[in-house]
């Protein structure tokens, strides 16, 4: 996959007006889905051309354009749009930081999670906010197992956000289905080895540097095109280490060695990661860059926020929404597909 070659999908338009453009040869789906785009911007190397309409895409561009426009794997997930609910067992998380170290807690809140519309559960046993330090693996076992093996025993579809090869173990043997690494698998030398060994899928996020470092690691030529091409970097090495495309899902990284700005910019851009041919896992819930904008400090205060960020990810179809009020983002996607993408 040659990532310094990209297509920028741009002039989107969505459900069925779409699919009148696309019959009338004006646009072109976007992932395979319901929406579609009308222009675009071909990148090569440092050279970014002027946006172009969709007939005027030069003959030497086709293996680019069918990989933006076709469906990717659903990776062996639950399929659709989907929300992923946000469960920390950990003492220093950013928004719920110590409220679910009481397995009996976190089962009940799980519980919660699932009735208001969580698919995927994603557990997190080591805080990667800005600042944080890591914790042993010894301990972040200890903080995953017991809700690991009770929401796994009751068929749940659990991820677990670790960058650890020894807690990606554990935790596939004890019934985990996904495995979410913050380092796309470039922290631990024994995770590429690991995984190719599984057949699971594997989320792979962006980030630059380590949670103590990342803040100073935000010098992008232009952000959405730099993200794009070293998480294809990442994906090049996972596949070379054993582990097929078809199991990997993509994640911007919202939030981890970007600015405010730069957040926003990936937001807006993000039909570019069509480039990757992945699955997108979308997590902006409660961060910084809301509080941002809105001027809300509260972390718990920020989810109308969060589903205002969110929302623009429906667009790449099957995207992965990663968020703690999973009840307001079911019901704001079910809004969004209803209006967008009726029956």
């Amino acid at each position: 996959m040659d990532t310094v070659r990209l297509i920028e999908p741009v002039g989107l338009v969505h459900g069925p007006t779409a699919d009148a453009a696309v019959r009338a040869g004006v646009a072109l789906p976007l992932a395979g889905g319901r929406t579609a785009f009308t222009l675009v911007r071909i990148i090569e190397g440092d050279w970014v051309s002027d946006p172009m309409p969709v007939e005027r895409i030069p003959d030497g561009w086709l293996p680019e354009l069918e990989r933006i426009t076709m469906r990717p794997s659903d990776a062996g997930l639950p399929s659709g749009p989907v929300v992923m609910g946000i469960l920390n067992v950990t003492p220093d998380s950013f928004s719920d930081g110590g409220r679910y170290v009481d397995p009996a807690i976190a089962v009940a809140h799980a519980e919660k999670l699932i009735h208001d519309g969580a698919r995927i559960l994603d557990i997190g046993a080591e805080s990667t906010r800005p600042g944080s330090v890591p914790v042993s693996v010894e301990e972040e076992w200890v903080r995953l197992e017991p809700l690991l093996r009770e929401m796994s025993a009751r068929g749940t579809c659990i991820s677990v956000d670790t960058r650890n090869a020894r807690t990606m173990e554990a935790a596939l043997d004890a019934g985990a289905c996904l495995i979410n690494d913050v380092t796309a698998l470039a922290h631990d030398p024994d995770a590429l080895s690991l995984l190719a060994s599984r057949s699971c899928p594997v989320a792979l996020m962006h980030m630059r540097g380590t949670p103590e470092t990342m803040g100073s690691l935000t010098n992008y030529r232009d952000v959405a095109i730099d993200v794009v091409r070293e998480l294809g970097d990442r994906l090049i090495a996972a596949e070379k280490a054993g582990i097929s495309r078809d199991r990997m899902v993509v994640d911007p990284g919202i939030g981890f060695a970007k600015t405010t700005a730069q957040n926003a910019e990936l937001i807006r851009r993000l039909p570019l990661f069509a480039n990757l041919g992945c699955r997108v896992l979308l997590g902006t819930s409660r961060k910084r860059m809301i509080g941002a904008l809105a001027g809300v400090s509260e972390a718990v205060s920020r989810d109308p926020g969060t589903i205002a960020s969110s929302l623009p990810g429906l667009a790449l179809g099957d995207t992965i929404l990663r968020v703690h009020d999973c009840a307001g983002m079911t019901q704001a996607m079910r809004v969004w597909e209803g209006i967008f993408s009726p029956a």
